[in-house]
């Protein structure tokens, strides 16, 4: 499928999580995380290492999540994207957005091989504008 138009599909997707959400001003996982929700999406922080950002509950893991989220934003490292990708498969999520420095080649194939619907080299961001 082409990338812009499964970038226009997710981002009709109303569901977020954003992995890797902090509370950290500076960084990306809060700049993402506010600005979805500036925007009118529900959204759901995920980080193990926070129990909040910006006031909302931040949770541990994506089973913990009150709801299903149609859509993951992944702003971790690789190594940490490719270890959510087992969560995220067995939660039936079907799309994951990995926000550029996210993923590497690994990444990016388990995420095909497990038949899940993925934007790269994309910043959530900027396609907000």
């Amino acid at each position: 499928m082409d990338m812009e138009l499964l970038k226009k599909e997710m981002l009709e997707k109303k569901t977020w999580a954003v992995i890797g959400a902090t509370p950290n001003v500076e960084k990306f996982g809060y700049k993402i995380y506010k600005k979805l929700k500036s925007k009118g999406y529900e959204v759901y922080a995920v980080n193990p290492n926070y129990n909040e950002v910006d006031g909302d509950e931040c949770y541990h893991d994506l089973a913990s999540l009150p709801v299903k989220p149609e859509c993951v934003d992944m702003v971790v490292p690789p190594a940490v994207s490719k270890g959510f990708l087992e969560e995220i498969e067995k939660a039936g999520i079907e799309y994951v957005w990995f926000q550029p420095g996210t993923f590497d080649e690994d990444t990016i194939d388990l995420a095909e091989s497990k038949g899940l619907k993925i934007v790269y080299y994309d910043c959530v961001l900027v396609a907000l504008g």
